[in-house]
């Protein structure tokens, strides 16, 4: 899935400091990735560690991460599901299509009117199954998450949905077909949470705390506001031209109150190790974070260059620079 802030391609940097910090071997160590997105960092320690906390504010997010981080262990026949759900016939009468495809308000175009359809159908069927128990919550997740996943492939958008393309670009013509979103197995059991993560630091404790939180204005919660309406899929009024849906606002997207949200997050962790991911383009500066850490343990900073995200491919796009600085910064307390 192509995110903003993804540390797909940072993986080996955070895991390659976080053991050269922690030791060699973590498999008694509790785990937390407290702004988890789509779970990559937490997926990578998942069999390593003895168990993994995951959280999201998104929806979506939680989706994803019950997939990935809290299914450990096989699920009879959810291929079969899969071949099913890709079978089924479309509708035309879904939230969807009604609302986010040309042929269902002739404004909106999200997806093709085809892949609109067969996402709603899916949708549909699935929470059917969970509703007459046919299926288990670790199943319900798989289905959803593979959902999200290839939803995803085919939408009409640059990258994020806070905008969607005049035309259907290439990738959104093709057919949507359900692919497993597959996750890896071992013997521990995880938690996935979807709350506020400054209210969960207060409750959960472990020995490595990874943060990721955002680093500019930006809210998720707009950027992708139609994979939580997919995942959710409760009816409500779309505003504007985009089709948003209400969403709430995060504290560290705002110069005014990041820093006390992150001290406050630092100040109640009940972990030994925190690692903090932030680039050099965040609304907290280097200084910032450095000053703010040292305050309760001992501090260091790994960085490394990486390629910036970029949404689109257009050249004539006013970028800063091709790639950022990633600073990992390092406290134990």
């Amino acid at each position: 899935m192509n995110y903003i802030g993804s540390k797909h391609k940072l993986s080996n940097f955070i895991k390659t400091t976080v053991y050269s910090v922690v030791g060699n071997d973590l498999s008694d160590k509790i785990f937390c990735d407290i702004f988890a997105g789509t779970g990559i960092v937490g997926r990578n320690f998942k069999t390593e560690v003895k168990a993994v906390i995951a959280n999201d504010s998104e929806y979506y997010s939680y989706v994803l991460n019950k997939n990935y981080i809290g299914n450990h262990s096989e699920i009879a026949d959810k291929e079969a599901f899969i071949d099913e759900l890709n079978s089924i016939p479309l509708i035309d009468n879904g939230f969807i299509y009604k609302n986010y495809c040309i042929g269902g308000n002739g404004e909106r175009q999200y997806f093709s009117d085809y892949n609109g359809k067969k996402i709603d159908a899916i949708r549909v069927q699935i929470e059917q199954w969970k509703k007459s128990n046919r299926i288990s919550d670790n199943l319900y997740f798989f289905l959803l998450a593979s959902l999200l996943e290839c939803a995803d492939k085919v939408a009409n958008t640059a990258s994020v949905y806070g905008a969607y393309l005049k035309n259907l670009k290439i990738s959104a013509q093709k057919e949507m077909v359900l692919q497993p979103a597959n996750f890896d197995l071992n013997d521990n059991e995880h938690q996935v949470f979807n709350t506020d993560s400054n209210v969960l630091i207060k409750q959960i404790e472990g020995d490595i705390l990874y943060l990721d939180p955002p680093y500019n204005a930006r809210q998720y919660g707009a950027n992708y506001h139609l994979l939580n309406t997919i995942a959710e899929y409760k009816p409500f009024t779309p505003k504007g031209k985009t089709g948003l849906r209400n969403y709430s606002k995060s504290k560290y997207c705002s110069a005014n109150s990041v820093q006390w949200e992150f001290e406050n997050l630092i100040y109640n962790a009940n972990f030994q190790y925190i690692f903090l991911s932030y680039n050099n383009e965040g609304l907290m500066s280097v200084e910032t974070i450095r000053k703010i850490m040292q305050k309760y343990g001992r501090y260091d900073l790994a960085t490394t260059d990486y390629q910036r995200f970029k949404a689109d491919r257009d050249e004539n796009r006013n970028h800063k620079a091709d790639s950022t600085v990633e600073y990992l910064h390092i406290l134990e307390k």
